[in-house]
């Protein structure tokens, strides 16, 4: 197999052989392994802010369903009872008299607003666009729970490949050493030569461990992330490949402007203010309140006899003056109808400029994978005609060495324009909150 080959293929399809090979969720040396979906549904299910994302429309929905309530009339009952001594004092007669003050008593009442300005209804729409904002806020907070996610799963998948490319360089530059070794046997290299080999070699040794740290350190933290104390290896996904997007650029910037979670959000926070303006203006009208009730009371203990009674009442409020406080609430709501507008229009904008710099990303990317490879190989044709001059004394160790930190530069290239094509995508389909 060729370096080009070992650089670019080995890191894709290596991480994958331990879960294909076992079919357990852990790999040869007891570490966990997750695939993305895995890891996705794990951060999920443990991410603080979901959890209170969660909480969120759990109480906007109990907020919606109080605000309902109160086109249904209430409800309620009562009883008593009183003990008294059969002996009493008559302030009428100044004596103490004989007779029974017991009493035993219940009722029930029932009231419903008829008519309140209006405030009602704002109150239930008001409560219906908090319910659909905090559900927009949610799948925001999904969506980047999910690219951290993705952004840790993938950057674990990097650091792998980017310590095959320093492994791949450590046996690059020990055949290098083997060949300067058997040059100088017969003569035709110096002890210089070796040095420089033996250098270079000492230098890859070097770099493959700070990549083997930077990748227990990445799967360290794709293991914090989905709640396990372990390290953890993320298994390869298929089609991380470029692919052409479902949408044109066009459609994609319309999206983010329309459909994106964070302008719904926006949007739907808009309505609520102006439903809280209307709120605010119907404390300018009356109020209409129907209220009724039926009560029962008897000195002896029993339902039968006793007086019962009922009741039915209309009763009509205007406030005149209430010292501004109604002219400062409505103040207010205008003042936070005018903010939320502006937070909408500020969050089209941002939402547009992000999706319009993660489909840049993409496009970059996806002509940095191109590039590169092109170095890639030209690097390693390089190598190889370097190789056979050397062999035959025409190249210096200089150039050899040179040649081969050039390959291994071009293979870095690669696998770090891959990944930045991947997690520029997933950027674009945070943004967007939906897959591409």
């Amino acid at each position: 197999m060729t370096h080009r080959m070992r650089i670019i293929r080995a890191g894709w399809l290596g991480l994958a052989l331990p879960l294909a090979l076992l079919g357990a969720p852990r790999s040869a040396a007891g570490q966990l392994t997750v695939t993305l979906e895995e890891a996705l549904e794990r951060a999920l299910e443990r991410s603080p802010t979901m959890a209170q994302q969660e909480q969120a429309v759990e109480s906007a929905a109990w907020t919606k369903r109080q605000a309902l309530g109160a086109f249904i009339p209430s409800l309620s009952t009562s009883s008593g009872a009183s003990l008294r001594s059969t002996q009493r004092f008559d302030q009428a007669t100044d004596r103490i008299v004989e007779g029974s003050s017991d009493s035993y008593s219940a009722g029930l009442s029932s009231s419903i607003t008829l008519f309140d300005g209006g405030r009602m209804f704002a109150n239930l729409s008001g409560a219906g666009a908090d319910y659909r904002a905090a559900e927009a806020r949610r799948e925001n907070q999904r969506a980047q729970v999910s690219l951290q996610t993705k952004n840790l799963f993938f950057t674990a998948l990097r650091q792998a490949d980017l310590l095959a490319v320093a492994q791949d360089r450590v046996r690059q530059a020990e055949e290098s050493l083997d060949m300067v070794r058997t040059q100088t046997r017969v003569g035709t290299a110096t002890s210089s030569d070796s040095l420089r080999a033996r250098l270079e070699l000492i230098n890859a040794r070097q770099s493959a461990l700070q990549a083997e740290n930077g990748t227990r350190a990445a799967r360290c933290a794709l293991g914090r992330q989905i709640g396990e104390s372990a390290v953890v290896i993320p298994v390869r996904p298929e089609g991380l490949e470029p692919t052409p997007l479902s949408l044109s650029d066009e459609e994609i910037l319309h999206l983010a402007e329309a459909q994106s979670p964070s302008v719904i959000a926006a949007e739907e926070a808009t309505r609520s203010a102006a439903f809280e303006v209307r709120d605010a203006k119907g404390q300018y009208l009356p109020s209409f309140r129907l209220s009724s009730g039926y009560s029962w009371a008897n000195q002896d203990r029993s339902f039968s006899g006793g007086t019962t009674s009922w009741n039915l009442n209309l009763s009509v409020s205007l406030p005149i003056f209430n010292g501004f406080n109604r002219e400062g609430t409505l103040e207010r709501a205008q003042f936070a109808q005018r903010l939320a507008r502006l937070q909408e229009d500020d969050a089209r904008l941002a939402a547009r400029q992000q999706a319009d710099g993660a489909l840049q990303d993409v496009r970059t990317a996806e002509q940095a994978i191109a590039i590169a490879e092109e170095a890639l190989r030209v690097a390693e044709e390089d190598l190889r005609l370097i190789r056979e001059r050397y062999r035959v004394g025409v190249a210096t160790v200089l150039e050899l060495v040179s040649s081969q930190i050039a390959v291994v530069q071009a293979g870095a290239t690669a696998v770090t324009a891959r990944y930045d094509y991947v997690l520029a995508r997933a950027q674009l389909e945070a943004v967007l909150g939906r897959g591409l």
